[in-house]
């Protein structure tokens, strides 16, 4: 399924790197953009909440969602960060989600999609996100730190994603200042929490690490803290929650 999805961006891709001089300009007119590693690393548990439509293991979520509205719920809730996918093909989102999100709160946006290439980053920024995601499953030994740097010159934070110990490697050596560690199998889309708690030793004291994917319920939230983690991201349990705000408030609160 991944390579699925890899293969869905890459026939995008030469689209926008012919636009990336062009992105550049646009990302220049953007407002700074809001601290996203910043309003992690605070005292307590920090929740990162998903606008997310659809998931290509579960089929659609919320096909009517309307992102601003969720995210401003997520916000009344607590969240210290708004996580938007924009892949169209496997998860129906779009830049145009991230936009109206970006324009409904005041939390730090990440644009959760397949990065590859730095115009990507630029196309990021361009549509207002304050942080994107690298994922390093997907990403070659060079084009790692080629992303980060090209973050940096956006103005982005990156959430590096992990799945392994030689993932979490490459992306301490790397650079990365923030560092997720899915518990989801990219390969099989099984999720086991247990993942997180193996390898947040691997991630060292010196980044804002994050526990993603299989966060459903405040004894879940107080698993991933107990065993380090400064955040947790939350996606299809907070967007099939009857109660968005209760529903964050209720993780931040776990111990």
């Amino acid at each position: 399924m991944l390579e699925d999805i890899v293969e869905s961006v890459r026939a995008r891709l030469p689209a926008v790197v012919a636009a990336e001089e062009a992105l550049r300009g646009d990302a220049a007119a953007v407002p700074p953009a809001r601290g996203f590693a910043g309003a992690l690393a605070v005292p307590g548990l920090s929740v990162v909440a998903e606008v997310k439509r659809r998931s290509p293991s579960r089929g659609d979520l919320d096909p009517g969602l309307d992102p601003g509205g969720r995210a401003s719920e997520y916000a009344r809730g607590g969240a210290a960060a708004i996580s938007v996918l924009t892949e169209p093909d496997h998860f129906s989102g779009s830049p145009d989600d991230l936009t109206a999100v970006r324009h409904t709160v005041d939390l730090p946006v990440l644009r959760k999609d397949f990065l590859l290439h730095p115009a990507q980053v630029w196309e990021s920024r361009a549509m207002g996100a304050d942080a994107v995601l690298l994922i390093v499953a997907i990403l070659d030994g060079a084009a790692l730190p080629r992303l980060l740097d090209a973050a940096g010159d956006a103005g982005l934070d990156a959430l590096v994603e992990v799945h392994t110990r030689e993932e979490a490697s490459r992306a301490v050596d790397a650079g990365a200042r923030v560092v997720g560690v899915n518990n989801r199998d990219l390969a099989t889309f099984e999720v086991d929490l247990a993942t997180a708690e193996r390898l947040r030793g691997a991630l060292g004291d010196g980044v804002v690490a994050v526990a993603e994917s299989g966060v459903a319920t405040p004894a879940d939230a107080a698993r991933m803290a107990a065993a380090g983690y400064d955040a947790v991201l939350v996606g299809e349990s907070a967007v099939r929650s009857g109660d968005p705000a209760g529903f964050v408030a209720s993780l931040r609160g776990a111990r």
